[in-house]
Formats: C-alpha cells, structure tokens, sequence
C-alpha cells in the first residue's frame, strides 16, 4: 500500500489564496476549505487509499515557550482563519483522518505519521505532500518521499541532497544554520547555505562541530536545531490500516449543503462505489 500524508494547514493556505484570484478579494466563507476537499478527493480518485491530514488548530506550539519570536498565529486574515476548524470537521465528516495539532504542529504530526507506517510491511512508499522544508528531514531512501506541488518535484534521499546540499538526517542542522523566516529564527549569522553545506558535510552534526567554529553560538545554532527538528513520538494512530478511507460519513452530506458544494458528495459517493 501507498500511505499520503498531507499538511492540510498548507493546503488551506494554498487554496485561499489561489481563489483570490478569481474571486475579486470577496472570500466565500467556506472557498478554501472546498478546494482542499477537492484536492484530496481528487487524490482518492486517483487510486490513494490510505491518507492522512495533519492540521495546525492553533498556530502556537511548544517551540513559541524555546523561542520568543517563533511563528504565531497574528496577521493571518480572519477570512482565512475562520476556515481551519471547519476544514477539519469536514475532512472527518468525509471520512479522512484528520489530526488537528495544539501542542505539536502540523508538522510534527506529518513526521510522527511517517515514523509509524514507516516500520509496517505492507506499507511500499509514505509520500509526505507538503512545500515545507522542515519535512525533507524525514525523507528516507525511495520509500518515505516528498511532494512539493508548487514546484511538481517528488523528492528522495538523492533530491533532498541535491536541493539542500545535505542529507535528510542533517536539514535541522542546516535550516538551525541558515535560519527559516517562516518559523522565525534567524540562523547564525555569518553563515549562509554554502558554508552551512560545506561545514555540516565535513563535520556532521551541530554537536559534532569543533569548538573554534561557531564559538560562544554554539548553544544558539542547538536551540535553533531543536526548532527545526520535528517531533516523531506523536500517538496519532496506531498501524497503517487505520488510515484506510472508507467513504464519506453520513455527516457529509450535511456539510456538502452547508458549503454549497453538492458535487463533493456526489464524488465521495462515487468513489466508494464506483459504477
């Protein structure tokens, strides 16, 4: 089987703005959170059996208490904002998994997944869908692989290397180097991508760094690789089975009317049993 994980916080993010387009800065209320049911119905269509979505149902985490200015939730639109607890209840009410992060990030959740299909037999490959860099940590050789849709790109161990410089096990190395001005830590400066290459190959780890080479930022580049590293011991579930899609819930129905999309349910339902 071919286990799909997804970053629904992404998504939801992806598909606001991308309806912005057409819509003349009017947000219909629930725009958004059709065009992610869309994406992953389209995904079941396809052939996926198996998936998961991984949430952010509140922005902050236990990394905002490691770092002052980590990520938070201000200066995202209200518009947009009023549409992640809805997606969620209407991912579950079409039957998908859905795992909505409060202490944890929708990352950690996406990692914490991989780690535990990972070891299941019956499991072939574990495509994580998501842009975010942080996630090319959890690339494992062929079998646990990225999708980076914005830039059609599926990413293995070798493609992780090639974009990054690095292998997968040392992008929190990399990323706690250069910084993420998404999450909000600046990196160690002085240090751009080249030479964070350059040291973490000859080097390895952080950790692992001689004492002359960062100096007194030492303790610094640790904490910002703790930032950057995802947690993986997440009790989302408990084997790969459990990610089976079986079809829409009777409260599809339901949501499929309160969205304006009746279509969805139509495609559900076809889905599930296909004429």
């Amino acid at each position: 089987m071919v286990v799909h994980l997804i970053d629904g916080t992404y998504e939801l993010f992806r598909h606001f703005y991308g309806l912005r387009r057409f819509t003349k800065g009017k947000d219909p209320p629930f725009g958004a959170v059709i065009g992610v049911l869309q994406t992953v119905l389209q995904m079941l269509e396809k052939g996926a059996t198996h998936v998961g979505v991984a949430t952010d149902h509140i922005i902050e985490s236990f990394r905002n208490d490691l770092w002052a200015d980590y990520k938070t939730g201000e200066g995202i639109e209200p518009a947009l904002w009023a549409q992640f607890h809805p997606l969620e209840e209407a991912l579950v009410a079409m039957g998908v998994v859905v795992w909505p992060m409060v202490e944890l990030e929708a990352d950690d959740a996406l990692a914490s997944a991989a780690r535990i299909v990972y070891d299941d037999p019956e499991v072939e490959k574990i495509c994580i869908w998501t842009v975010d860099k942080d996630l090319a940590q959890c690339v494992r050789g062929d079998r646990v692989v990225q999708i980076d849709r914005r830039a059609r790109a599926i990413r293995d161990a070798a493609a992780v290397r090639l974009k990054f410089g690095v292998a997968p096990a040392l992008i929190p190395d990399f990323l706690a180097l250069v910084g993420d001005a998404a999450d909000g830590y600046p990196g160690i400066g002085g240090i751009g991508a080249v030479t964070a290459v350059r040291l973490l190959n000859r080097y390895g780890a952080i950790e692992a760094f001689p004492a002359e080479v960062i100096g007194d930022r030492r303790n610094l580049a640790v904490l910002f690789k703790k930032l950057a590293t995802l947690r993986t011991d997440a009790s989302l579930f408990r084997d790969a089975e459990g990610l089976r899609w079986r079809g829409p819930t009777s409260a599809f129905a339901a949501w499929a009317e309160r969205m304006g999309a009746p279509r969805l349910l139509e495609r559900a339902r076809k889905i599930q049993s296909p004429k």
